[in-house]
């Protein structure tokens, strides 16, 4: 893939802070620093990278893609109350790696996506 100025602006954007963004958000934060980029062109960035396999998508249930760095195979957190998406840390990795799943005979697992849902701790704290 070759790199342009515009994906490595898309690139160094979602790197600036892993909050899992949609492409609106990325568009908004790298508009800051290059307000001519279009939302046409912050798709096709992000195609991009996600086919070159330096950015993941993440679906959770029918809310908007949003985008990941972390290429490490990992569960993710999402509340339920203000929508945010957290990774789960290394050692919860590995568990969900040992996790006994009967998979069917033939089948072969490529990789996993594991979405947990509940109430993060901030908006636990409003909650009381």
């Amino acid at each position: 893939m070759k790199l342009t100025r515009q994906r490595k602006l898309v690139y160094d954007t979602l790197l600036e802070k892993l909050d899992h963004p949609t492409a609106e958000d990325l568009f908004f934060r790298a508009r800051k620093k290059q307000p001519e980029i279009s939302m046409a062109t912050v798709y096709n960035c992000l195609e991009a990278l996600v086919k070159c396999g330096l950015v993941k998508q993440v679906k959770v249930g029918k809310n908007a893609v949003r985008y990941c760095a972390n290429l490490c195979e990992h569960a993710h957190f999402v509340c339920e109350v203000c929508g945010a998406i957290f990774d789960l840390d290394r050692d919860n990795r590995e568990k969900f790696k040992n996790m006994q799943i009967k998979i069917p005979r033939g089948f072969k697992i490529h990789n996993f996506e594991i979405a947990i849902h509940g109430t993060c701790s901030d908006c636990n704290i409003l909650r009381i």
